[in-house]
């Protein structure tokens, strides 16, 4: 229970039919089992004191009083834990049956909340035995042999003393195939996490659907959803129960227990991440009407704890590992690059386009991108103008597959080198040559900019920006210089996705002159090449020497501007992505980098030209990152101090 995580688990015991003794002892079992993992949140199946398929021994009172031993036994039982547990009981109440989960924190039943809608088709008769809950939002208070009464009712919300994001709240298995779940009025309330005891039995293709409906409905209430179902050991009559568990966080599996399997889904929620992401959504609102006057609320509390992280963080959360997504991510960035720009080529009336072309990766994905497009709109590629401009540092080999590229695409390829305008301007300017300094290098930038700025302006073309989104994020990128075109077409497109995007187009685009290149330029380190080459003819400067590796910058990105995560969370997370790739000291380093860079540039950002959002994480002024250019980056360094 640190940086907002919070470890949960959803658990099927084995039950016995009506034997209520034993379905408490593993309950109990399977709760003691959770706490000792570091769980502080379990949940048990619907209906597990007793069994779920009990069927007309639920008009039995022996089996009744029974069950409401077993919860008084079930609390003792507990009692020591340091956790919120939520198990299945039925409950009688003013003379009627209630299917319910109940809410216990140390021994104490702190709420019992009713199955809102109880199914009567199909395989289902709960109706026979169980009524649903009452329709009037205001719960009642029954005596449970407590020195307090207990809320009875579905609007009933658990919060966390200890952690005030953590906020509870319960429906039971039919409730979320319902058209207006319960689940959506508690997540209005300001519930985070939505629990599910479930008896959902097993039938061909059932189990995805189920899967679906819980992974969606955490997204569409941007919540976390715990789900946990019976199994083995309930009657077989006529259906089977798989125990089939999830937790599911805003669109996210977390853990899932197959069905027939172990019957156990563990895994660490981020309710800090949740009211994050629920602040930022003005569609999401929880002042509905009536507000939380129809909600009782019953505070709990559990001790405060580091919780080991065993979920899975992406190093690269740009990228998706597995290879049919990467490829298909791939595709629909490409595309939308594409789309962006032939669109503005159609709204200016516009069949030429200038790219400065260097050999490095950024200016080979502006490239395709502008040949896609020209391909959309049945232009022809001669009408793209490549424009390699040899400078001081320009080797050999980037030079070379510069221009065999824009052979192999078919577009112009132009040479104008920078060296004698720049040897002018050092003239002009009074700086000395052998100077390698920051004035030395951007007057090559500045220099190129004004050279396919120029030519676009005596073709009637439009200059194709090249800076990816890393780049703006750090402000490595020479104001009015390659920060500046006419619409930049990978704006939107981190560094550790650019190389992928010409790995995907080097894989399928069939033209074997063209892939050769690009494989090329993929082995190519990434550098400006604005110092002079080493002796030996290689690239003298390479980009990560100074600004740090790219995949630890884009990664600080995802976490900063599309999580909001604070420094030391956005530092603990990547000591965990990172493990055994980065130590301690090299993340803390660069990650105070990128926090100087990202305030201290941002006037870069401000006037940034038009480009495509492609992804969740984006810095356009006119979209994502409204910020001021003067911001102080005092308060987030801060925080890193004495790591």
């Amino acid at each position: 229970m640190q940086d907002g995580f919070v470890k949960v688990s959803a658990r099927t015991p084995e039950v016995r039919v009506a034997d209520v003794s034993f379905n408490v002892e593993q309950c109990v079992r399977q709760v003691e089992d959770a706490c000792a993992d570091g769980a502080k949140v379990v949940v048990l199946p619907e209906l597990c004191i007793t069994g779920y398929t009990c069927e007309d021994l639920f008009w039995q009172d022996a089996l009744l009083d029974a069950a409401q031993r077993g919860l008084y036994a079930f609390a003792e039982h507990t009692s020591a834990l340091d956790a919120l547990l939520f198990v299945g009981v039925p409950w009688r109440v003013n003379g009627k049956l209630y299917n319910c989960a109940a809410a216990l924190c140390g021994g104490e039943i702190l709420a019992l909340i009713p199955k809102t809608f109880v199914p009567n088709y199909n395989e289902f008769y709960e109706m026979r035995h169980f009524t649903p809950a009452p329709a009037s939002c205001d719960c009642d208070f029954i005596d449970m042999g407590q020195e307090e009464l207990v809320p009875f009712g579905t609007n009933v919300l658990l919060r966390c003393a200890s952690m005030p994001d953590l906020v509870v709240a319960a429906e039971i298995c039919e409730d979320l195939w319902a058209p207006n779940p319960p689940s959506v009025s508690h997540a209005l309330a300001g519930a985070t996490v939505i629990v599910n005891l479930s008896a959902s039995n097993a039938i061909v293709g059932k189990a995805a659907y189920r899967r679906q409906l819980v992974v969606g409905q955490s997204a569409r209430l941007v919540c976390a959803y715990i789900y946990t179902s019976a199994g083995w050991g309930e009657s077989t009559t006529d259906v089977v129960f798989a125990g089939h568990n999830m937790v599911a966080e805003n669109g996210t599996l977390l853990a899932e227990s197959a069905p027939f399997g172990a019957g156990n889904a563990t895994s660490e929620i981020d309710v800090s991440s949740i009211t994050t992401e629920r602040m930022r959504m003005s569609t999401f609102n929880t002042t509905r009407p009536g507000g939380k006057a129809d909600y009782v609320e019953v505070d709990f509390t559990l001790e405060r704890e580091k919780t080991v992280l065993t979920r899975h963080v992406s190093a690269r959360p740009f990228v998706p590992s597995d290879g049919a997504k990467r490829d298909a991510r791939c595709e629909d960035v490409f595309t939308i690059q594409a789309w962006g720009l032939a669109k503005r080529l159609e709204h200016t009336h516009c069949s030429c386009a200038v790219v400065g072309v260097s050999g490095g990766l950024d200016s080979t994905l502006a490239l395709l991108v502008t040949v896609r497009a020209f391909d959309l709109l049945g232009l022809d590629r001669g009408g793209i103008i490549a424009v390699t401009m040899p400078g001081f540092g320009t080797t050999d080999r980037t030079h070379g597959n510069a221009t065999t590229l824009s052979d192999a695409l078919g577009v112009q390829l132009r040479e104008v080198s920078i060296v004698p305008a720049v040897r002018q301007h050092f003239a002009d300017i009074g700086h000395d040559e052998s100077v390698h300094d920051v004035t030395y290098e951007n007057c090559q930038a500045r220099e190129r900019t004004q050279i396919i700025m120029d030519i676009a302006n005596k073709e009637g073309g439009m200059v194709i920006g090249t800076g990816d989104l890393s780049e703006l994020a750090l402000g490595w990128a020479t104001y009015n210089g390659d920060h500046m075109s006419m619409y930049g077409v990978n704006g939107g497109v981190p560094k550790t996705l650019v190389r992928h995007l010409v790995r995907y187009v080097a894989d399928t685009c069939e033209n074997d002159a063209e892939a050769d290149i690009l494989y090329d330029v993929l082995d190519t380190p990434v550098s400006p090449e604005l110092l002079p080459a080493n002796e030996d003819g290689t690239i003298a400067q390479q980009t990560e020497d100074l600004v740090g590796p790219y995949e630890l910058h884009d990664f600080f990105l995802y976490q900063v501007l599309r999580r909001g995560f604070t420094p030391r969370k956005v530092y603990r997370l990547a000591l965990y992505a990172f493990e055994g790739e980065y130590d301690e000291q090299t993340i803390l380093k660069w990650l105070k980098v990128f926090y100087r860079r990202f305030f201290a540039q941002q006037f870069k950002r401000s006037c940034l030209p038009d480009g495509p959002k492609v992804g969740s994480a984006a810095v356009s002024p006119r979209g994502d990152l409204r910020m001021p250019s003067d911001a102080c980056a005092t308060l987030w360094l801060s925080e890193l101090q004495g790591l």
